[in-house]
């Protein structure tokens, strides 16, 4: 097993990445698809922030350094990535800000329409900003399984609301299936793309999709809390009003006017001033990403979740899989059923084989393709065979739950 991993690791185009992320000696790290690890060029790239444009340019590097375009910088180089134009895509904020102003945005376009329909077991962010709507009287929320989600749109239906990967199982929807359907009775569709974006392809132009959100510290490496993005199709711009009128989404923030105009284009979906040092660290990985180019790290990602699956046999380990089992149906993970995930979770962590618990029973294995290797499967194959074997989940110190599982 560990032979056939490094010949496939010998052969592998990507393999020269691994050397351009830092992982720690002793790791195998399966939870990229939680945390991205850290691009080698983040740090001086921060230095270079805080030591020359903050330090010496101070107020100036705003202009001299770019600081006030950054958002739409970054923005307009993800856009490739997920099938958009560069005036498309904004980096900012976080998911669940950026939620909150589409959702708001698309329910005002749809006047007389309340509802936002999605499926449970969702995000909760997703549904949890829906709901936050609805205390205010301004949404109805409507949840249906995803298998009835066509079936449930109707002409009350303002807005579909979907994760295009499942963050517990991975289950892609059919994202041009669904957005035309709803366009059919008039709803708009916003996607979140966070267990998406910068892992597998997205075309969200080529599916007509309205709306778009994704976080940035997943597969686009930007570290902890790194902003996230928001995308709104072309035809939108013009009348799209998201409700977080700060100051640097105004038409013209340093006219200091007391009346809110929205900037024409996608600037207008900004709100307060943009964390620059959040959105530096997130432009070094979103050039990583397309530097490598999504297609290859999606299909080598494929190609390390099948050899993990089939390592995982020849070990004898036996758990349910609730991922897809054709690899083009699931984002870049598996996920796994277990009465005990938790305990075996953090066993394996205590071996240096980090995955990550979704309650009440999900063991979920990342697999971002950038720096991780076919030994890598090997290895950690090994360690969950054993650590089941042994029964060593069972220790006391495994089974207590830290705060962030």
């Amino acid at each position: 097993m560990l032979e056939r991993a490094r010949i496939l690791d010998a052969g592998d185009p990507l393999k020269n990445y691994r050397e351009r992320f830092v992982v720690p000696e002793g790791v195998i790290y399966l939870d990229g698809n939680s945390l991205g690890c850290l691009p080698k060029a983040t740090p001086a790239r921060l230095e270079q922030v805080v030591r020359d444009e903050w330090g010496e340019g101070l107020i100036r590097s705003w202009n001299a350094a770019g600081w006030i375009d950054l958002s739409a910088r970054i923005g307009a180089k993800i856009a490739p990535l997920i099938g958009a134009l560069p005036h498309e895509v904004i980096a900012c904020d976080s998911t669940s800000v950026n939620l909150f102003k589409l959702i708001s945005a698309a329910l005002t376009m749809r006047p007389g329409r309340k509802v936002v329909l999605s499926e449970p077991g969702n995000f909760p962010t997703d549904l949890y900003m829906i709901e936050g709507l609805e205390r205010q009287g301004l949404a109805e929320r409507r949840l249906v399984a995803r298998e009835s989600i066509v079936d449930a749109l109707d002409e009350d239906v303002a807005l579909l609301l979907l994760t295009h990967a499942h963050y517990k199982t991975g289950e892609l929807f059919d994202m041009e299936a669904l957005t035309k359907a709803a366009h059919e009775k008039g709803a708009l569709v916003l996607w979140d793309l966070s267990h998406s974006g910068g892992a597998l392809p997205v075309d969200l132009n080529a599916c007509a999709a309205d709306f778009a959100v994704g976080c940035g510290y997943k597969y686009f490496n930007g570290g902890p809390g790194a902003p996230a993005y928001a995308f709104v199709a072309e035809r939108h711009l013009a009348t799209a009003r998201q409700p977080l009128t700060g100051w640097m989404g105004h038409a013209a923030p340093f006219a200091f006017s007391d009346d809110y105009a929205p900037a024409p284009g996608i600037e207008q979906v900004l709100c307060g001033t943009p964390p620059i040092l959040g959105l530096a660290a997130l432009e070094v990985g979103v050039d990583l990403v397309a530097e490598i180019g999504v297609e290859r790290l999606y299909a080598k990602s494929q190609a390390l979740s099948e050899f993990f699956r089939q390592c995982l046999s020849e070990c004898g380990v036996e758990m349910t899989l609730v991922s897809p089992v054709e690899p083009d149906q699931r984002g870049s993970q598996l996920s796994f059923r277990h009465h005990e995930a938790y305990a075996i979770c953090q066993a394996l962590i205590a071996r240096g084989v980090i995955g990550d618990f979704r309650d009440p029973d999900i063991l979920r294995f990342g697999f971002a393709p950038a720096y991780l290797r076919f030994e890598d499967m090997a290895e950690a194959a090994r360690h969950l065979a054993e650590v089941l074997e042994s029964g060593e989940w069972q220790r006391d110190e495994f089974r207590e739950r830290a705060v962030v599982t």
